[in-house]
């Protein structure tokens, strides 16, 4: 099993920004891919970011040019450096790994931004 806890989340106003980080614990050896997706109040969740253990990053249409995820594989630990911030960008996060066939969700950390 993977454990998967994130943190960083909170309040900001429109503008600001935030780093998320999601540390992995457990059986993290062969983790392939991380991510970050968010789910909105009454909406699915969706994918924001993701990379490979090469460093091949993936991003949502929203959030290009504004947010960077990044990881530490000797840690297994990965980030999410969200610039410019906008209202629309409230959610829960939740951090994702895969291993093989096997996929890992962290409990979300919630982020508000305030117009």
């Amino acid at each position: 099993q993977v454990q998967l806890v994130e943190s960083g989340g909170g309040l900001v106003q429109a503008g600001g920004s935030l780093r998320l980080s999601c540390a992995a614990s457990g059986s993290i050896f062969s983790i392939s891919t991380m991510a970050w997706y968010r789910q909105a109040p009454g909406k699915q969740r969706e994918l924001v970011a993701s990379i490979t253990s090469g460093g091949t990053t993936n991003y949502a249409d929203s959030v290009k040019g504004r947010f960077t995820i990044s990881r530490e594989n000797a840690k297994i630990t990965g980030y999410l450096q969200m610039n410019s911030l906008k209202p629309e960008d409230t959610a829960v996060y939740y951090c994702n790994a895969k291993r093989g066939i096997s996929e890992f969700w962290g409990r979300g950390t919630q982020v508000i931004v305030s117009s």
